[in-house]
């Protein structure tokens, strides 16, 4: 019999509001995994049970009342734990915040409420979310669902682990360089970056920017564009954000999670596809192993679709632009309070932070106008091909006591965003992603693929990507890998900083 915790959040939601499963039970169930699995993982870092029983109540009272019911309605989600929480600790995973307790809602999880969500805990980050790690001072790491000794990735890792592993059906996570999408890779889930814009981010520090992106985490598709399609919403207090265009953010729900009409055949759905491959954009740092595994997948994908073609896309100028324009934004973001950083803090953070100081407008302006010249290229590739699908990450999961791989089949990683370039470079261009599970990788650990669509084409993609999905599941190769609960029980629960590595970049 499958627990209430292992549902899918779009079943669970269906069941909740045909009256067949109480917010009650499922919130139960959510919980008592959280305390069977979370010692061993370390990904629910401050725990709201309290106040989520309260609210699980009211909305089975709401359900037996026949009141209206918000699209999230009685489903339990986490929070990233840089997202401010009314009443909730909200630490950003920093010894500065400790102790810190919002006194309202950041606009993501106030629009989580709005739509029936209830927020279960807050999940750990990397100290101010920066870096493709989840270890901090306060906290220490999240392990990896799959082997706790290894990293989950970041900087969303203690949302995608929670999701991966039933204690919440739903997360929140966020989005520079590749936060919620080399998590969801490394944890068997799905993670959406969404078209800049598309999710409002009222705290955003600069107008117009494809960072500070926010988005959802589910275990499948129709699950994180339910949520995306939640977190998506125009309210008054989105004017805050420039970036917030008008939008239909109903129309952001996979259509088959709203008529439940899924196609029996999913060849059917993706034979119409024209689909441009790459295994490393053009030439990005990407392991031997993870090109053969993306090789070797796509070979049982070319079937289904009508052509499937490798591509010669080119964004190896991208991660130095991603490298400029992230300077740009990190002095913006932390100029009046850099002088306050002790010698601990965030080694990600300070080397950008410094490195900025030493660069010119000039080279800022020279990545700009590359990145226009990147975008217009990449967007081009679209008159042709309906997705182009890359890896999502370019090495298997390493020890989370390292911040980064120290070699990748020999080449040194030169600084704490080199080994991201898959997914930076996409950040530069800015186009909507989907990273969606894809089996396992050479050294059985789970293996995800960005499924990539055109610009402000997010409906168009999530029924492309739930289509691949369906195709994924019927192939053993390919099908989303799902961690062993029994074993996440007796593991030993030491996912810390002892021997933490902290390298200077």
């Amino acid at each position: 019999m499958t627990e209430p915790a292992d549902l899918d959040a779009v079943e669970a939601r269906r069941l909740i509001g045909a009256g067949e499963l109480s917010p009650v039970e499922l919130l139960e169930s959510c919980i008592e995994r959280i305390e069977l699995v979370d010692p061993a993982l370390n990904a629910m870092i401050t725990r709201a049970f309290d106040r989520a029983r309260t609210e699980a109540r009211a909305a089975e009272a709401a359900v037996t009342a026949g009141d209206p019911l918000g699209p999230l309605h009685g489903l339990p989600v986490a929070i990233k734990d840089i997202q401010a929480t009314e009443g909730i600790r909200t630490t950003y995973g920093s010894p500065d915040f400790a102790d810190n307790v919002p006194t309202e809602d950041d606009g993501i999880v106030e629009r989580v409420r709005a739509a029936g969500g209830i927020v279960i805990g807050k999940t750990n980050v990397p100290e101010r979310s920066i870096g493709a790690n989840t270890v901090n001072r306060l906290f220490g790491a999240t392990g990896n669902p799959f082997n706790v000794d290894l990293t989950c990735g970041g900087s969303s890792g203690g949302s995608s682990v929670a999701v991966a592993t039933g204690m919440a059906p739903l997360a929140t996570g966020s989005d520079h360089g590749g936060s919620l999408r080399i998590p969801a890779c490394y944890s068997g889930v799905v993670g959406i970056r969404a078209t800049p814009g598309v999710v409002p981010n009222e705290q955003r520090t600069i107008t117009q920017t494809n960072y500070s992106v926010q988005g959802p985490i589910g275990r499948t598709v129709a699950d994180a564009a339910l949520l995306l399609s939640a977190i998506a919403e125009r309210t008054p207090r989105t004017r805050h954000d420039p970036m917030a265009f008008p939008l239909d953010a109903a129309s952001l729900r996979a259509r088959p999670a709203q008529d439940g009409a899924a196609s029996s055949d999913p060849t059917e759905a993706l034979a119409t596809l024209r689909v441009a491959i790459t295994p490393d954009l053009g030439g990005v740092l990407v392991s031997d192993s993870i090109r053969r595994t993306f090789e070797r997948n796509m070979t049982h994908v070319k079937p289904h679709v009508l052509r499937m073609d490798p591509h010669p896309i080119d964004l190896t100028e991208a991660p130095d632009v991603d490298w400029h324009l992230r300077r740009d934004v990190f002095v913006t973001q932390y100029a009046e309070e850099a002088a306050d950083w002790d010698d601990g803090f965030n080694p990600n953070v300070r080397a950008t932070y410094d490195s900025a100081l030493q660069t010119s407008m000039a080279d800022i302006a020279r990545a700009r106008r590359t990145q226009m010249r990147l975008y217009q290229a990449f967007a081009d590739i679209f008159e042709d091909y309906d997705l182009v699908i890359a890896p999502g990450v370019s090495v298997s999961p390493f020890p989370w006591k390292h911040l980064n791989p120290q070699t990748i089949d020999g080449h040194p990683v030169e600084n704490y965003m080199a080994w991201l370039a898959l997914t930076a470079s996409l950040t530069v261009v800015g186009h909507p992603v989907v990273a969606l599970p894809c089996g396992l990788d050479e050294a059985g650990m789970p293996f995800g693929v960005q499924v990539i669509g055109r610009a402000f084409g997010e409906p168009v993609l999530l029924d492309a990507a739930m289509a691949l999905e369906a195709a994924f599941a019927a192939d053993p190769l390919l099908a989303r890998p799902r961690p062993d609960i029994s074993a996440l029980t007796s593991a030993d629960s030491t996912t810390r900083t002892d021997g933490l590595v902290v390298q200077s970049q």
